[in-house]
């Protein structure tokens, strides 16, 4: 299978040397912001604490990473010049706002970005997380299908990655308890859906674990066989690369989910409460929860990053790339100008 030149450079960017991704995700608004209001006892978080916070991250975990994502609106701004250039940088394209209906939500992106916008900022890849879930009324799915397939053909434009997330959800009439109950089932059902799993214009998939993620059995344990069954289950669907979110889990019960999908080939994580979220938990005293940014966290990335390093599948060696990655060859794309190159030897002649 053949990939452009800037699919596929930019997939190297977020992947470490041998194949693998390790990416850090700090572009959560709702679990940043909201435990900062209640923190400050405040109806908005002040843009100083919630920039101060995501630079933190990015200053002391990304050098831990393959990659970073980052969201535009709040993350972008406050932590890109402390990031390395040496990492990839992964840029949303919607933020943590929808449309929210009796019977579904419906996505868009950030009023004036998109991923030409993505592009000309220096972003490696563009991620979407796509509210979905199969059970909604045939316009919410129909607007989440068109708005998916537009970011889809953008990115193909632009010639940059398109990293898709997709997250189940409560309606608005679901209690808390009724959506945790119907959580699984409802990730299952929108796994295996046609139309949100269509691979054509996705290069990586990034996915919520089919599965509980609280009290998750050791792998190596006896309740392991239903749980690695699930796994094996969503990874038969999917026709691309794939990495793993860590949905709130604890670190060890993210450790426990990550092993799962490492076993049914996935190519890495990208995760972000997982990590950080114990840290976090020091705000608002920013000092304290910088100690535990430095002493604490790293070393369960060192954790996650050797697990990966052992067990996952280079994204070149998912099933999607049997046959070899190949890159578009040059003339599909470049040969009119190359040739006028050749002929006249000029670059101001292209």
């Amino acid at each position: 299978m053949n990939i452009t030149p800037g699919k596929l450079w930019g997939l190297r960017r977020l992947a470490d040397d041998q194949g693998r991704f390790k990416m850090l995700a700090m572009d959560q608004t709702g679990p940043i912001v909201n435990p900062i209001k209640a923190a400050l006892g405040l109806d908005h978080a002040p843009y100083a604490d919630v920039s101060a916070v995501k630079r933190l991250l990015g200053k002391h975990l990304a050098p831990k990473a393959s990659a970073v994502l980052i969201d535009p609106p709040l993350g972008y701004a406050a932590a890109v010049d402390g990031l390395s250039p040496r990492k990839g940088l992964l840029v949303a394209t919607e933020w943590a706002t929808w449309e929210v209906t009796e019977t579904g939500r419906k996505s868009s992106n950030i009023p004036f970005w998109d991923p030409s916008v993505i592009r000309r900022i220096g972003g490696d890849a563009v991620k979407v997380n796509l509210w979905y879930r199969s059970d909604v009324s045939d316009d919410v799915k129909a607007h989440q299908l068109d708005y998916l397939d537009s970011v889809k053909q953008a990115c193909r434009d632009n010639d940059i990655p398109f990293v898709l997330e997709f997250l189940v959800y409560p309606f608005p009439s679901e209690t808390p308890e009724a959506f945790a109950a119907r959580r699984v089932a409802l990730v299952l059902q929108a796994l295996g859906d046609a139309d949100v799993m269509n691979p054509d214009g996705v290069e990586l998939y990034k996915l919520e674990p089919p599965t509980e993620v609280v009290n998750v059995p050791d792998p190596h344990g006896p309740g392991a066989a239903a749980v690695q069954a699930r796994f094996d289950s969503m990874a038969a669907g999917i026709h691309r690369p794939w990495v793993l979110l860590s949905a709130g889990a604890t670190p060890r019960d993210f450790i426990h989910l990550l092993t799962y999908a490492f076993r049914s080939g996935a190519s890495g994580y990208l995760a972000g409460r997982a990590i950080w979220a114990a840290a976090f938990s020091r705000f608002p005293d920013l000092d304290a929860m910088e100690a535990a940014l430095v002493n604490e966290a790293p070393a369960l990335m060192d954790e996650l990053n050797a697990l990966t390093d052992a067990h996952a599948t280079a994204w070149t060696g998912h099933a999607a790339w049997q046959d070899g990655v190949t890159m578009m060859p040059a003339g599909e794309q470049f040969a009119p100008a190359y040739g006028r190159f050749a002929q006249t030897g000029s670059l101001v002649a292209l």
